[in-house]
């Protein structure tokens, strides 16, 4: 159970990493879409757990386009310190992962109807 200030700043970090992919990391990632589906961070608020949904376009593929995520890790946690300086003393580390929920719950579907 995250306490309240941890879902603060989960929503916070999530609006935030969301505004960065869409309008600063264009150029680095490509034009794959890609939104943040969900922040789960630790009690001690250190480690940020990002997750995000991928659609590749373009050429690129999800497996591709999170190893580019990964790879500007560092640039991405320096640009939500930027914006997130004033109201967190420590930015958390931030580790990434492909969200899969949309494409389980289609296989459910699928499996449902047969």
């Amino acid at each position: 159970m995250q306490s309240t200030r941890q879902n603060k700043i989960c929503r916070l970090i999530q609006q935030d990493m969301s505004d960065i992919f869409l309008r600063e990391m264009k150029p680095v990632l490509g034009q794959s879409l890609i939104s943040v589906t969900e922040v789960r961070i630790t009690p001690d608020l250190s480690i940020a757990r990002v997750y995000v949904s991928i659609m590749p376009l373009g050429g690129a593929t999800v497996d591709g386009t999170i190893a580019l995520i990964r790879q500007n890790t560092a640039d991405l946690r320096r640009r939500l310190g930027q914006r997130e300086g004033k109201q967190l003393r420590i930015i958390p580390h931030l580790e990434f992962f492909v969200d899969d929920t949309l494409d389980y719950r289609e296989n459910i579907e699928r499996l449902l109807k047969q």
